[in-house]
């Protein structure tokens, strides 16, 4: 065999600005040192589209399609077909007969596919080796949002996460190998299989990275906009249509950031990412919270910022938001959920609190001792750096999907 790779994706790995679509962008230019990688993917906008030659320069053949169909029609189609909403809405004609006519060809011998959406286009026939890639527990993510849901969503979300368990189910028996982004949702993963599947799945952990010297507060200046702004200020970043980023963004701006200000008047909080919906953005200009929407450069606001503030509730994986924000040696205080997966320890490379009340008051220490505040973030610069680099967290995927001597040949 020649050793080819099929990479499956539910969004273009191009521009890498968002959590899926940085790990899926830098795992694909590994991949594509390996071997010739052939792609198949989708774009949600125009934006996405734009991209794609990009994506051409990278690999040995591409089929991108731009995804059109409501999320309202996808529900409907799911409802009466019995499938989950996440897997009718990537379904695309276009996408299968491309990847059909890829396998066809003899030259693939190594299926890689990207997040769970991306399944249905594995073919049961298909002999090689399968590497999926499911990123964090969808279904849990789901259950999670069924639990504190309200009327009709309640119970769409509770159906998605049980229909998401069992697909989650079929794809780790059909794989050679299950990654997930931290060992703690592997551990999640794997706990949720029955047992026999427990006993013949192969369930690893592939970390992500960060590139410390894109992410580095020597390479950028602060935005103007924000250093206009009284302070100390304080971060939340993110693609604020995700609905648990939402909710942490509320958070910080309606129960923490007024107890900070109750000690520290001038504080102000900034809440930077594509999309926020109206409730999120009727609080800008109020009570010290500025919702600026998509930024060209978040780097910029970083480095412009004094401290990251990362309330998240549901965090599913390894939060990219955190990785940044300690690459640029900003310190950060988060919640346990959203420190999972990342390494380090409490106080000596980030700061964790778990209510509303602890998440001010770990916030107000540091805001009130700037040496140790930046002590804190010089310690967490180093931690990534020296552990997390993307070239790090990617090496063992030439030997889990047996490229050693495919590899070399590509090389050379």
């Amino acid at each position: 065999m020649s050793g080819e790779i099929l990479f499956l994706s539910h969004r273009i790995p191009f521009p890498p600005n968002r959590g899926d679509k940085i790990r899926s962008h830098h795992i694909l230019r590994h991949l594509a040192a390996l071997a010739p990688v052939h792609v198949a993917t989708f774009a949600d906008d125009l934006a996405d589209m734009a991209a794609e030659s990009e994506l051409a320069a990278l690999c040995a053949s591409h089929c991108l399609v731009q995804r059109t169909k409501p999320l309202w029609r996808a529900g409907i189609k799911a409802v009466a077909s019995g499938k989950p909403v996440s897997l009718t809405a990537f379904q695309s004609p276009q996408l299968s007969a491309y990847v059909r006519a890829v396998l066809a060809s003899g030259r693939v011998d190594t299926i890689y596919a990207f997040s769970g959406q991306m399944g249905q286009y594995i073919p049961g026939t298909f002999a090689g080796r399968v590497l999926f890639d499911f990123v964090d527990v969808d279904s849990a993510k789901f259950e999670a949002y069924a639990e504190t849901g309200k009327g009709p969503r309640r119970w769409i979300d509770a159906r998605e996460g049980r229909l998401l368990a069992a697909e989650e189910a079929r794809l780790a028996a059909r794989s050679q190998v299950s990654l997930l982004v931290s060992n703690e949702e592997a551990a999640l993963f794997r706990a949720r299989l029955d047992p026999a599947l427990q006993a013949t799945c192969d369930v690893r952990a592939l970390r992500n990275g960060i590139d410390s010297a894109l992410f580095d507060p020597a390479a950028c200046t602060p935005a103007p906009a924000m250093l206009q702004c009284p302070g100390p200020r304080l971060i939340f970043a993110g693609q604020m249509d995700y609905p648990p980023n939402v909710a942490a963004a509320l958070r910080a701006a309606q129960q923490i950031l007024p107890a900070i200000r109750a000690q520290l008047p001038q504080a102000t909080l900034h809440i930077a990412g594509r999309n926020p919906p109206a409730d999120l953005r009727a609080l800008h200009g109020k009570n010290g919270v500025n919702v600026w929407g998509a930024v060209a450069d978040i780097r910029e606001w970083l480095v412009a910022a004094d401290l990251a503030l990362v309330p998240l509730t549901i965090a599913r994986g390894v939060q990219n938001k955190v990785l940044e924000a300690m690459s640029m040696a900003l310190p950060v205080v988060l919640t346990p959920a959203a420190a999972t997966g990342i390494g380090g320890s409490d106080g000596a490379t980030y700061a964790v609190g778990e209510s509303d009340a602890a998440l001010a008051d770990r916030t107000i220490d540091l805001l009130s001792d700037p040496g140790f505040a930046a002590q804190l973030g010089q310690n967490a610069r180093r931690f990534v750096v020296e552990g997390l680099s993307w070239d790090a967290t990617l090496a063992p995927l030439a030997a889990m999907l047996g490229l050693g001597a495919a590899a070399a040949r590509h090389a050379a």
